[in-house]
């Protein structure tokens, strides 16, 4: 099946109780034995199992074409749980890119067990950087982030995975920008996929869950079910209901966002006061040419640096109407945050620079706000 109806269709089955074509939510923790003491339906208490969690967990995997899913209660649940289960089989060092998600790095300084990793930062769009640093010592993790958090840079993912393979380290791809309607990183031999379900996924800024996709079952995949069980970071059974509603409109929601996205992109590139913008799909772009092999389209998500510094990108935040100043992406109505002043001294973003996740609304208003707010730089330049 194509991708449209396993979104629509996959983990889904029309309710033999009542006949409901959308799943009941089921909030029940504890599920009734059989006379036997057995459990024949198959669920016994909610931490363990839930019908919304498995459906959810069973659409995931067809989706990104893997063997099983794992659903967590958020983003960084999957993640820190995928890097702790990975390095079962592959304990040296952790390969990161240079530009990633900003939460990725606050656990590596902020917890025990993020301190404990030894961690190298390379730029992925060089492959003999990869590949030195997965030269000394034992095999270790290669995480992948593509497009990338907050400068949407570009990471060959065929060519990173095979280096990584060669030196006997794991896989991993965050697919949370560009999901599996846009990307298929398992089709390039990764290991583990990663997705915040609060962003694209769940797609109307209303659930809080995670999930880590794996490609073939084995003690990493057994470890991942533990902490989601015995560490109780499961998502809910409303969170696991609603990121399924979710799912059956991602298609369609990722192909309009996308279209919307390359609009906007183009048109603050031709901006007088934009100095550089950040999308993949401009042939500008330097990794156009391989997210235009990757890719299917390039995604929602647009930064860019206006003129100036800091003031001038917080008083184009700030004229800015149909854009909300808000975190997070993905959603159906579209944000600007200004990231240097959320991520601080860390950060891979410019005092300039503002990331757009590109919503749903009609791209010629979109335009339109940006017009009237960048026209503000013009206004104060006078």
């Amino acid at each position: 099946m194509r991708i449209e109806t396993i979104a629509v269709h996959s983990g889904r089955q029309v309710d033999e109780a009542t006949g409901a074509v959308t799943a009941p939510l089921h909030l029940s923790t504890t599920f009734q034995r059989d006379a036997d003491g057995g459990f024949r339906r198959g669920f016994e208490y909610s931490r363990d199992d839930n019908p919304n969690r498995r459906s959810l967990e069973i659409c995931l995997a067809a989706l990104e074409g893997g063997a099983t899913a794992v659903a967590f209660s958020s983003g960084m649940a999957a993640i820190s749980a995928s890097i702790e289960a990975l390095r079962l089989e592959h304990p040296g060092r952790l390969v990161l890119p240079q530009d990633m998600y900003f939460g990725v790095r606050s656990f590596l300084t902020d917890t025990a067990f993020g301190r404990s990793l030894e961690t190298i930062v390379v730029d992925m769009a060089d492959p003999d950087a990869v590949e030195v640093a997965c030269r000394d010592g034992e095999p270790g993790i290669v995480w992948i982030e593509t497009p990338s958090n907050p400068l949407v840079s570009i990471v060959d993912v065929a060519a990173v995975t095979a280096i990584a393979k060669t030196a006997g380290f794991a896989a991993v791809v965050d697919n949370t920008w560009a999901t599996p309607v846009l990307q298929r990183p398992f089709e390039h031999g990764v290991d583990v996929i990663v997705h915040s379900l609060t962003k694209y996924i769940g797609g109307h800024s209303d659930v809080m869950a995670g999930a880590a996709i794996v490609r073939e079952a084995g003690p990493h995949l057994d470890e991942l079910r533990a902490i989601q069980r015995h560490r109780g970071v499961l998502a809910s059974a409303f969170d696991s209901w609603m990121g399924l509603r979710g799912i059956a409109t991602l298609p369609v929601r990722m192909r309009a966002h996308s279209a919307s996205a390359l609009s906007v992109a183009r048109f603050l590139e031709g901006h007088p006061a934009v100095a550089r913008v950040h999308y993949p799909g401009l042939a500008s772009h330097p990794g156009h040419e391989i997210a235009s092999r990757q890719m299917s389209e390039f995604g929602g998500m647009v930064s860019f640096e206006v003129r100036g510094g800091r003031d001038e990108a917080m008083t184009v935040a700030a004229a800015l109407s149909i854009f909300t100043r808000a975190t997070s992406l993905g959603g159906n109505h579209s944000l600007v945050e200004h990231r240097e002043s959320v991520e601080g001294p860390a950060t891979s973003a410019s005092e300039s620079l503002l990331r757009l996740s590109i919503g749903l609304e009609h791209v010629g208003d979109l335009i339109a706000d940006l017009v009237q707010a960048l026209s503000e730089l013009s206004e104060q330049a006078g």
